[in-house]
C-alpha cells in the first residue's frame, strides 16, 4: 500500500504548520500591497502628466536689495545659470526680468534685477525661475496683430508679427506644456532680422485657447489639430512655405504635424527647442528623478494608452504613445529638423534627440548645449542659440543669405 501525499513533513508539529501558513499570508498580504500601492501612485502620474496646472514655485527669494536693485533667490540648477531671465513672483510684481549673477554660495545666488522694484514692493517669498524673459509682445517693439485661429475646439489666440518686408515663408511657433505662448517670444527677432513673418499660437487647455471635452493634454495627439488649423490661416493669408518651431511638448506637436498635417506640402523644415520626442523616455526619467520604481512609469504609460482607463486618468482620448514616438517612425520624416538641446535638461532627457539624429543624419541637425537646462537655451548663449538658427535656415534653403 502507497503512504499517502503529505502538505508537511510527517510529524510536523501544529506550530510550525501555522507558522508556514502565516508567513505565505503575510507574503501574499505584502505583495498585493506593493502591487496596490505602485497601482495607486502610476495612476496619480497619469493624471498629472495630461492635467494642465499652474505654475509651480521652484526657488525661494530670499532677499530684495532695491538701493542696489539686486535680487537673492534660493540655489538651484537653474538659478545659477549665467544669462537673463524671468522670475513669477507674488505680491505687488508679478514678473521679474533678472540679469547676470552676481554672486553665489552653496544654497544663495545674488542677480542683477532688470526690472525696476521699488522700495515699497512686497513680495512672496515662493517663486518660480522662467526662461521666458518676455512675457509681453509689446516688449519686442515690433508691429504685431492679435488673431483668432478658427481650431476643432473653436477660436485660439495667436500673434502675427509680420516680416519688415513681404515674405511667403512664415515661422509657426508652438509653446510647451504647462506654459503659454509667451514663451515663444524670445525667437520672434531672430525671424524678423531673417526676414520671416511668425505665427505664435495657442492650443486646446492652455490656459488661453477653449478647453476640450475633458480638459486634458494629448501630449500633442490632439494639440496638433489646433497647430494645423494655424497653418491654414497661414496660408490663407499668403504664406507658400512654412517652417513650423516647437518648444518642449510643442516639439512633440511639431513632430505630429511633420507627419500628419492637412498642410505638408507647404511645410519646409522643423525647429525643436528642447523637444519632446518620445514621452516614454520623458515619463521614464520623471520617475527616476522622484525616487519611484521603474514600474511606475511603465504602470503610468500602460494606463494613459488604454481607452477603457481614460475616467480614472482624466484623458480626453487614450495617448497613442507608439504614434508619439518619432525615432521609431523616423523613416516617415521628409522635412529638414534642427533640434537644439541641452545633455543636462532636468525634464526632458536628450536622449531621443541624440537617437533621432542617429535615426536621420540626413535630414536632423543636432546642436547640443553642456549645461543649459531646460527651454532656457537662448538666456544661456544667445548668440550660439541665434547663429545656430540663422545658419540652419540658410543652409537649408528657408532664406537666402545676405550679399
Amino acid at each position: 500500500m502507497k503512504a499517502p501525499r503529505r502538505a508537511v513533513p510527517a510529524g510536523a508539529s501544529p506550530t510550525l504548520i501555522a507558522a508556514l501558513r502565516g508567513l505565505i499570508v503575510a507574503m501574499a498580504t505584502a505583495v498585493v500591497g506593493v502591487t496596490g500601492m505602485l497601482t495607486f501612485i502610476s495612476v496619480r502620474m497619469a493624471r498629472k502628466v495630461v492635467t494642465p496646472g499652474g505654475r509651480l514655485p521652484d526657488t525661494k527669494i530670499l532677499d530684495v536689495d532695491t538701493a542696489a536693485q539686486t535680487i537673492t533667490l534660493t540655489r538651484t540648477p537653474d538659478t545659477v545659470l549665467p544669462g537673463r531671465y524671468g522670475l513669477f513672483t507674488v505680491g505687488t510684481a508679478a514678473y521679474l526680468k533678472l540679469g547676470s549673477v552676481l554672486s553665489a554660495d552653496e544654497t544663495s545666488v545674488k542677480r542683477k534685477l532688470l526690472t525696476h522694484v521699488g522700495p515699497d514692493a512686497q513680495l512672496a517669498p515662493d517663486a518660480a525661475f522662467s526662461g521666458w524673459y518676455f512675457d509681453q509682445p509689446e516688449e519686442l517693439h515690433l508691429p504685431f496683430s492679435v488673431e483668432l485661429v478658427g481650431s476643432p475646439v473653436g477660436p485660439c489666440p495667436a500673434w502675427i508679427f509680420p516680416a519688415a518686408e513681404p515674405s511667403d515663408t512664415w515661422v509657426v511657433q508652438v509653446h510647451g506644456r504647462g506654459t503659454t505662448r509667451a514663451e515663444c517670444l524670445r525667437a520672434v527677432p531672430v525671424f524678423h532680422a531673417a526676414g520671416l513673418t511668425s505665427l505664435v499660437v495657442s492650443y486646446r487647455n492652455d490656459g488661453e485657447a477653449p478647453r476640450s471635452r475633458g480638459g486634458a493634454y494629448g501630449l500633442g495627439a490632439t494639440e496638433w489639430r489646433d497647430v494645423d488649423a494655424a497653418i491654414g490661416l497661414a496660408r490663407r493669408r499668403g504664406a507658400r512655405r512654412v517652417i513650423v518651431m516647437g518648444w518642449s511638448m510643442g516639439g512633440a506637436i511639431a513632430l505630429q504635424l511633420a507627419l500628419s498635417s492637412a498642410h505638408r506640402d507647404i511645410l519646409t523644415g522643423i525647429i525643436l527647442e528642447s523637444p519632446v520626442i518620445d514621452w516614454r523616455i520623458v515619463l521614464s526619467h520623471q520617475a527616476r528623478l522622484l525616487g519611484l520604481p521603474s514600474q511606475v512609469a511603465d504602470l503610468a504609460i500602460g494606463t494613459l494608452r488604454r481607452e477603457w482607463t481614460t475616467p480614472v486618468t482624466g484623458a480626453d482620448v487614450a495617448i497613442p504613445f507608439d504614434r508619439l514616438d518619432v525615432v521609431s517612425r523616423a523613416a516617415e520624416l521628409r522635412h529638414p529638423i534642427l533640434i537644439l538641446h541641452s545633455d543636462d535638461d532636468g525634464f526632458v532627457p536628450s536622449d531621443a534627440s541624440h537617437d533621432l539624429v542617429v535615426a536621420r543624419p540626413d535630414l536632423v541637425d543636432l546642436q547640443i548645449f553642456d549645461v543649459a537646462r531646460h527651454t532656457k537655451l537662448w538666456n544661456y548663449d544667445q548668440e550660439r542659440w541665434t547663429a545656430a538658427i540663422t545658419g540652419w535656415l540658410t543652409r537649408t534653403g528657408q532664406v537666402t543669405p545676405a550679399v
